[in-house]
């Protein structure tokens, strides 16, 4: 194949303790996963089955790079997430299936344009620029399951210029990861190399230039990011 123009490069996400990199295809994000976080955004949590939305794959910011602070925005929020890595693809998969598609796990943020999210809202329009900004989607390096086991219970929290905003435990999820996984693949077609952000705890709030978010999930590498 020749192409016209040399091609884009290949999203990666360094992998914790080596000198390899996760290959990234699509990343989807889950919407309102937890309950206390849906109802601070003005949501019922127990009415809702997942939805999702999607960020480009060159969204990333790996490698304890900074985060410059985006264009068109006075309302950056931070979301503390934990990120699941498929090794493995599917369609329709079941729940109890659902774990053997992981390949690792990661720490990330879902970093929003609060105003153009809201604005798109309220006009009933795509979230597309408020969360698929350049830049958007932080990521520690990944770790896999092999060396961490099935990450079910764990806590998760992020601090921002030390000081703890959101805290929680993966036992809040209103869709647990292998149910996530599986509605997720009845909807698209599922592939190695494809990232899953598990959603949010309550405790969204502005960062602003000069901030240092500090992530993390028990087991996993933290995630430290400047915005600049």
């Amino acid at each position: 194949m020749r192409y016209v123009i040399d091609p884009p490069v290949q999203a990666a996400v360094p992998v914790a303790g080596t000198d390899a990199a996760f290959p990234v295809r699509r990343v989807y994000c889950v919407g309102r996963n937890y309950a206390a976080h849906a109802r601070e955004m003005g949501h019922d949590p127990d009415r809702e089955p997942p939805f999702f939305f999607m960020k480009p794959a060159d969204a990333l910011v790996v490698g304890g790079a900074d985060m410059p602070y985006p264009v068109a925005t006075a309302d950056l929020h931070h979301e503390i997430e934990m990120v699941v890595a498929l090794g493995k693809g599917g369609r329709d998969v079941p729940v109890e299936s659902a774990n053997d598609l992981i390949w690792g796990y990661g720490v990330g943020l879902d970093m929003t344009r609060r105003d153009i999210q809201g604005e798109a809202k309220k006009l009933g329009r795509p979230w597309d620029m408020g969360k698929g900004f350049d830049k958007s989607a932080p990521i520690a390096a990944l770790r896999p399951v092999t060396a961490t086991g099935l990450i079910e219970n764990a806590a998760i929290w992020l601090d921002v210029n030390g000081v703890r905003r959101q805290a929680s435990t993966l036992k809040a999820l209103i869709w647990s990861v292998p149910e996530t996984i599986s509605y997720l693949s009845g909807l698209v077609e599922l592939h190695p190399g494809d990232l899953i952000l598990t959603g949010t705890p309550e405790g969204v709030a502005a960062v602003g230039r000069g901030d240092v978010l500090h992530g993390h999930v028990d087991g996993l590498t933290d995630l430290e990011v400047r915005i600049v």
